[in-house]
Formats: structure tokens, sequence, C-alpha cells
């Protein structure tokens, strides 16, 4: 008989692996860190001795969830400059704020207050696009969430860095420090084909290929993007980068709103992943990212909260009922992406597109430990016919009432633990009483 770390029984597991089952009445065994045996609760005594046994008899049990596209920091924007297009959000407010305000501090608050709400909400990890991402990773070093943090590249100067070379000095610098971390990856984070030259994304095809790192890039965002790349360029923006060799599977495309047929065939052949962000999109009035079509030609859809400034919240569970319900109406198809297949991409897929997938983003015998417990008890998700379909289309993220990263519980019954939310919200007030 084996002695563990902890031991997780539950009404209902959900492992979001490939055969798409739905485990009843089964437990999680937990040892350094790893799941290490799926069973059902009944066998438990014949095999194991444990001092921690929870039992969550009205719970399912599920991965983390992955929001795979946010800014994480500029949760300290959320609400500052609603209803406005994208461009007049841009240049007119979110980057006049960033160069009056941004900077190490700024960037710490801001990265606790969307880290406690992510881990509030049942995300387990993240994919970061913002500056001063050392002060983000103290952050997430800290409170123990997972992440992937973006080496922002850009070719104009902010309080970061001056130019394109110091952007990716500070990244590489990044990278180096945090290689070994167990939690911490990077990736190189192009802000977007306006914004970066074909030599700067040369540079970065290079040392992605070398370092054997993902890039993630906003891609095809609004129609402005198209047509100043075509007066600029004389194409649209994938065929410029699909000539510079960027489209690969090492490329998230982050929004993607403004594709044609021939487009998504050449996503699909050369295996780039889609990071959809339904909410911030319609908020921005965007466009619409057609979804179930680009699952039909096989490409792997990913779901992404955006900035809470252009959101204005980190509510995964929120982005996975849009994401299902956009694409039925996108597509005119009530069948198009069932509720399974949109709690893979924010599970699963995006574990894929981020390259960790061997680690995290499903419940499986050697993978970390990341694991949300949702209340099906409550009478907004009564009765429980389908389980899956509870959690896309009637559950909502104060449903989540217990967080693991790596084994380690950071949320107990709603309360985090790792981080204060008292101190947190007192300093976002601050620096709300600052940008204000």
């Amino acid at each position: 008989m084996k002695n563990v770390d902890l031991i997780l029984k539950s009404r209902w597991l959900l492992p979001v692996d490939a055969s798409r089952s739905l485990l009843e009445n089964h437990a999680l065994v937990i040892h350094e860190g790893r799941i290490v045996d799926i069973l059902p609760s009944a066998d438990i005594a014949l095999h194991y001795q444990c001092q921690q046994i929870l039992d969550y008899p009205n719970h399912c049990l599920m991965p983390g969830l992955i929001n795979n596209h946010t800014h994480s920091p500029m949760s300290l924007f959320r609400g500052l400059a609603d209803d406005l297009p994208l461009m007049t959000w841009l240049n007119e407010h979110i980057w006049p704020a960033e160069a009056k305000f941004i900077g190490d501090a700024f960037v710490e608050a801001g990265s606790k207050l969307a880290i406690a709400e992510m881990l509030r909400g049942g995300t387990t990890c993240f994919n970061d696009m913002y500056f001063f991402p050392e002060a983000t990773a103290r952050v997430v070093d800290s409170s123990g969430i997972r992440a992937n943090l973006g080496m922002v590249v850009l070719e104009f100067p902010t309080a970061w860095a001056r130019d394109a070379d110091e952007y990716l000095l500070k990244g590489q610098q990044l990278h180096d420090h945090y290689r070994n971390h167990p939690r911490i990856t990077t990736s190189y984070a192009p802000h977007a084909p306006y914004t970066v030259s074909n030599k700067t994304l040369e540079a970065i095809i290079v040392n992605a290929e070398e370092m054997d790192l993902s890039i993630q890039m906003h891609i095809h965002e609004t129609a402005d993007e198209i047509d100043s790349s075509q007066q600029q360029f004389g194409m649209r923006p994938l065929k410029r980068l699909h000539q510079l060799g960027l489209l690969s599977p090492r490329l998230t495309a982050v929004h993607m709103t403004q594709l044609t047929e021939q487009e998504i065939t050449l996503c699909a052949d050369t295996g780039i992943h889609i990071a959809h962000c339904p909410e911030s999109n319609m908020k921005l009035a965007s466009g619409f990212c057609p979804v179930a079509q680009l699952a039909e030609h096989g490409i792997n859809i990913t779901i992404g909260t955006d900035g809470a400034a252009s959101n204005n919240d980190l509510d995964m569970f929120s982005e996975l009922r849009q994401t299902a319900l956009l694409a039925k109406a996108v597509a005119a198809n009530p069948s198009a992406i069932p509720a399974i297949e949109a709690i893979e991409m924010a599970t699963i897929n995006a574990a894929r597109s981020m390259g960790i997938d061997n680690s995290t983003g499903s419940l499986e015998t050697g993978k970390a430990a990341d694991i949300i417990a949702v209340n099906l008890n409550e009478l907004e998700t009564q009765p429980c016919y389908d389980i899956t379909s509870q959690l896309v289309y009637a559950c909502s993220r104060d449903k989540v009432t217990d967080v693991w990263v790596a084994g380690k519980q950071l949320m107990k019954q709603r309360q985090l633990t790792t981080l204060d939310v008292h101190q947190i919200v007192d300093d976002a007030r601050q620096w709300a009483s600052q940008i204000r």
C-alpha cells in the first residue's frame, strides 16, 4: 500500500482526455504535485494511504482552465475607456495611459489583481503579453499559478524598452532567468503585424527555432488592420507573415476575426493555433472569428479573455459560453461547437498551443495536478442531466470552490491561500485614484 500526499474524491470527474469520458464517484490520487492514479473512490483503501482525503460529493473535478490570451496588468485599466473602436481606444486612451503610468510597480499590482481574479474563476494557467514581464513573473512565482509570459516586441519605445533590439534583449534575459522554473515558460510576443517590421519578425523566427519557443501575436483582429497592410505591403497580413515563414505550429494567432476561405485553408496547412477572444472582439466590434469553420478544418482553437481593459473581466467560464453560443450563431448551426469542444479549447487545446500539454490541460496520470472543483449543487445548476452542458451553459465562475496548481491548494472554499485580497483591492484603488 502506497503513501501519497493528497486524494480528491468527487461525484463527477471530467478528465478532458482523448476518450471524452465523464467518470462518476472517482478519485484523483496526487503525490509530489502530480496525478499518480485515477480510480473508483470505493477502491482507494485497497491501494493508498493518505493523511489528506478531501471529498466533494456535489462537485465536478476538472482541469483548471487556461486563459490563452490576456494582458494581466491591464486589469488596472478596467473600464477606463469603454465603448470605443479599437484604434481609438488604443491611440487616444490606452497607449497614453501606459506611457504615463506603466512601470514595475504598476505591472506587479495589476498582475496581482488579475491573478487573484483568474484563480477565483478557476483559471490555473494563463498566456500573458505585456511590458515588464519580470514583475508579472514574480507574482506568478509567489502566487503558485502557472503562466507563459510573452516576451513583447515592438518597433517603438515604451517605458520598458527603447527599440526592437532592446525588447529582444530583455526578452532573452527573462527567458534565461526562468528557463528551469516549474511553472513559468516564455514565448516570443511580437505585438501585431502593424507594429513589428519584417526584419524583426525574421529575427524572432530564427530565435524561436534555436530556443524551441512558441510565438504569440495579434493577427487579423480588425478590418482596418487588413486595409492598412494592403496599402503598406500590397497584401493581407497573413500572406505577408506566411512569406516571412512565421506561420507554423509554433505560432498562436490571436483574434483572427477577418479570414477568407483561402486563409482558413492556409491556417490548417501550416498548423498554427488560434486564440479566440469572443467577448473582447464583440465589445470592440472587431468582428467574428469563424470558429466552426476553423474546427471543421482541424485547426487547434483555444480561448482567451484578452485584457480586462477591453473585456472587462478575466472570466473564462463566461468565455466558454460565449465561444459555444457565438460559434452557433455565426455558423447558423446549433450543433456547432458542442460543450465538450468548448471545454477542450479552454484546457488541453490551450496547453497544446503553448507546448505544455505533456504537463497540464487534462487530468491524466503523470500530469501536474492543476485541478478545479466546481459545485453543481446550487439552484442555478439544477437539475444536472449533462455535466459538460451544465459547465458551459449554466455554470458561472463563482461555482468554483477550490483550486490546485501542481498539487498545491491556491483556493480553499472560495478563499485564496497565497494572495492577500484586501491588500490587492487597496492597491488597485490607489492606482485608480492616480489614473483617474
